[in-house]
């Protein structure tokens, strides 16, 4: 598991590229003074820094001294910050560099050139769906033209505050439909997908109490997305799948709509695109994903895909994600162990920079991997990375993974031990409140097999795989089958073949037999 560190001087620096430390040590250089010159040995330390280490820091850079430390490291951070944000081409760091150009004339009493930048940002805003800055424009513009005598004509007032109210309304909106989205996600995170009826009723309620009254053809550019957002992640709790591929889709629409924005929201883009292909995956619709796996791919290798560190990094976790997803889709475990160590590596290396929720589910993804190739060591050895951290968010992936622990040891004939893993994982899934029917018949099944003969562990294998296919179409039940590949798990114990070639011969029947993805969604 990748380590971290805290120093946020030190993960600033090394978030930059090339290219960026080249700009810092050109724009200090312009401006450069005693101090500045300390800066640029102290960022170079820092630079060559593996981890940080402060003690190590002073005794290699006998001319910083510790109580200046704090102050320098402070003018370090801002300095660098100075430096790559000017000139960028991000509209946000733009509208926010000409309000401060506006408020510098201002201040010189230029209060025509004031104005004339303040136009310019609230087109420029208007245009790109920034009413927060629009917004900010506007409370300047009403507070100069209040103040002093320029360019006020009859109806200018009346104008100014109907923009104003205008954008308000908005605003206000999207700072409801925001909230509601992110409530919803960060419920996700917490607890996965409703466990019961008691989960479902609550967020039913808290969803129908909670949306705000909007019409979504009157509604922006954002006000569209976060309104989206909001149903995505309410149909995936509730897995209700055919739903949570609807509004993925209209997520994913809302950019190719406004292409612009791909640039402006790399990160949302990238998001839309996960939830697309997560949803293909979930509904196995194998010719959806393939499409929306080359859409993905195509933006990955754009200049929008490279525009800073955050958007390759995201890029990066969730176009990895779904290239092993297609592994298991494809029924090509083996095949896909080729991208375990390029996966590891890059953890590694964006390991300031990426969540714990988001290596637990690869070192899930990892293990599964490892599973359905057969290797069930290697399938334990990275299920015990997940079992031995706090289940603190995602209990679902905790309680997963101690299920396919079980599982592996099972098939490695470890009875003993499976015998006590049976008791403990019950607990665990219970104490989680994440037993459903599905668990419960691979419970009683497990606990079973140790009295059954040789003559009888086949027919008790079919007898748990038409369970659980009667069980399919049960909401509540849904989650289990997205964890595990169950009954593909069955049917190799039925037939005594790999579970990979269970799933690839499904794969490679469907493929022959292929119908229009709007048919397969019907």
């Amino acid at each position: 598991m990748p380590n971290r560190t805290s120093d946020e001087l030190f993960q600033l620096i090394h978030s930059l590229n090339k290219t960026e430390k080249r700009l810092f040590k050109l724009y200090v250089k312009r401006i450069s003074g005693n101090d500045d010159l300390k800066i640029v040995a102290l960022f170079d330390a820092l630079d060559s820094m593996q981890e940080y280490d402060e003690e190590k820091l002073l005794k290699k850079n006998r001319s910083i001294q510790k109580q200046q430390l704090s102050n320098m490291k402070a003018h370090l951070y801002k300095q660098i910050l100075n430096s790559i944000s000017h000139g960028s081409d991000d509209i946000e760091i733009q509208l926010s560099e000409q309000l401060i150009f506006a408020r510098t004339l201002y201040n010189k009493g230029l209060y025509m050139q004031a104005l004339k930048i303040l136009d310019k940002v609230k087109s420029s805003a208007k245009n790109n769906n920034q009413n927060t800055y629009r917004l900010q424009a506007l409370i300047f513009e009403k507070k100069i033209e209040a103040m002093h005598i320029t360019r006020s004509i009859e109806g200018r007032s009346g104008n100014l505050s109907n923009e104003s109210s205008e954008v308000n309304k908005h605003l206000f909106l999207l700072s409801n439909l925001s909230g509601f989205a992110l409530q919803l996600y960060s419920w996700y995170v917490q607890n996965g997908h409703a466990r019961d009826e008691k989960d479902e009723k609550a967020i039913k309620d808290f969803f129908y109490h909670n949306l705000p009254v909007c019409d979504e053809n009157k509604m922006d550019f954002y006000e569209r997305l976060y309104y989206y957002q909001a149903y995505c992640w309410y149909t995936f709790i509730l897995q209700d799948l055919l739903g949570y591929y609807r509004y993925s889709q209209k997520w994913v629409d809302l950019f190719e709509e406004n292409p612009a924005m791909k640039s402006f929201e790399s990160i949302q883009y990238v998001k839309g695109l996960h939830n697309l292909l997560s949803a293909h995956f979930v509904l196995l619709n194998y010719r959806g994903f393939e499409d929306s796996l080359k859409l993905f791919e195509n933006f990955a290798a754009s200049k929008e895909g490279h525009k800073d560190v955050n958007t390759e990094i995201q890029t990066f976790i969730y176009l990895q994600l779904a290239k092993l997803n297609e592994h298991f889709m494809h029924g090509t475990f083996t095949q896909g162990l080729s991208m375990v160590k390029p996966i590891k590596e890059k953890l590694n290396e964006y390991k300031l920079h990426i969540d714990m929720h988001r290596i637990l589910i690869f070192y899930y993804k990892i293990a599964c991997l490892y599973f359905g190739s057969g290797n069930n060591e290697k399938a334990i050895e990275h299920l015990n990375i997940i079992i031995n951290r706090k289940p603190d968010l995602r209990t679902d992936i905790h309680c997963y993974s101690r299920l396919l622990h079980l599982i592996a040891h099972f098939e490695m004939g470890n009875y003993n031990l499976v015998e006590y893993l049976i008791k403990s994982v019950y607990r665990f899934m219970a104490k989680m409140n994440s037993l459903n029917i599905v668990e419960e018949e691979i419970f009683s099944f497990l606990k079973k097999s140790f009295s059954l003969s040789q003559n009888e562990i086949i027919p008790a294998f079919k007898s748990l795989k038409n369970k659980l296919e009667a069980l399919k179409g049960n909401p509540l039940a849904t989650r289990s089958f997205m964890y595990l590949d169950i009954i593909g798990w069955l049917e190799s114990k039925i037939e005594n073949v790999p579970v990979q070639q269970i799933i690839r011969s499904k794969y490679l029947i469907s493929k022959k037999n292929r119908m229009p993805l709007q048919q397969h969604l019907i």
